[in-house]
């Protein structure tokens, strides 16, 4: 059956504002986990609601590790969100994945340590499958839409998540090649993680900025070599924000995987036994599966 779309956009480096967005209204909100890392921007972009969070903060200050990724996905999951994007600026491990070229994630190796990375835990036990995190159908959305602007793209890839906010040393980066990883970024997780256990479908789009540091001829990452690519990357992010909502329309059906119901096959503990506190908390995370 079909539902009205909300489509959530998490920016990440370099994407803190959407320009294109018409009837703009800015939202202060409040979850169990903390504050967001900014007030929520809703809008209209091509006849489809969209719910905008800059990941970082306005100015870009809040580092990877001190992002309260638990409050970010509440908020979007408080504000209607049924369709979350990520954009992320990223390192690549493959010569053909250049700066510049966007890649459609459909796999992360989480390497984070620092990090709360459940909405779960004592007293609501819940065991969500992480086997394929990414929504097909929003990245074959994706995809349509870099095809159509002309992006250069990758469909498919591994994205290694690290809590930085160093960068790697050569050793790392080429263990993480030699895994058979194809980008590198500090964000996506836990974030893909929470978002599936919020039963939101979710898809990466990771925008490449460089060659980590395992390119001899390209050498370290450099802040301001970075900045560089991450403007022609922005410009081409809100381009592909645009076109992917026309591809998606204001109208959706659920996820191929199921994840919206997600939950009804991850929770162990039983009524009886749930912590009163924890089912608070949980109440919009896990709203529908416990209505149900």
């Amino acid at each position: 059956m079909d539902q009205k779309r909300v489509l959530g956009i998490l920016g990440g480096s370099g994407v803190y504002a959407m320009n294109a967005l018409e009837n703009v209204e800015r939202a202060t909100v409040d979850t169990p986990w903390g504050s967001p890392s900014d007030q929520l921007v809703h809008g209209q972009l091509c006849g489809v609601e969209v719910v905008f969070l800059a990941r970082h903060g306005e100015g870009h200050a809040i580092p990877p590790s001190d992002v309260n990724y638990r409050a970010n996905i509440d908020a979007m999951k408080r504000a209607g969100v049924t369709d979350l994007i990520s954009l992320s600026a990223c390192g690549s491990f493959r010569e053909d994945l250049a700066p510049g070229t966007f890649v459609i994630v459909d796999q992360y190796i989480d390497r984070t340590t620092k990090r709360a990375s459940s909405f779960f835990g004592p007293g609501f036990v819940a065991h969500v499958s992480m086997a394929h995190p990414v929504c097909p159908a929003l990245g074959e959305a994706a995809e349509a839409a870099c095809k159509a602007l002309d992006i250069p793209y990758a469909r498919g890839g591994t994205y290694l998540a690290i809590d930085g906010p160093q960068f790697s040393s050569l050793a790392e980066s080429n263990l993480y090649r030699s895994w058979g990883c194809d980008v590198i970024g500090m964000t996506n997780m836990p974030e893909a993680k929470l978002a599936r256990e919020a039963e939101l479908p979710y898809a990466t789009v990771a925008m490449v900025t460089d060659y980590d540091c395992w390119h001899e001829e390209e050498g370290p990452v450099e802040v301001s070599r970075i900045l560089e690519v991450m403007k022609q990357n922005t410009a081409n992010g809100a381009r592909l924000i645009e076109k992917l909502a026309e591809k998606l329309g204001p109208t959706r059906t659920p996820s191929p995987l199921g994840i919206e119901t997600c939950l009804d096959h991850a929770v162990i503990t039983p009524p009886e036994k749930r912590d009163p506190a924890m089912v608070k908390k949980l109440s919009v995370i896990a709203g529908r599966f416990l209505k149900g």
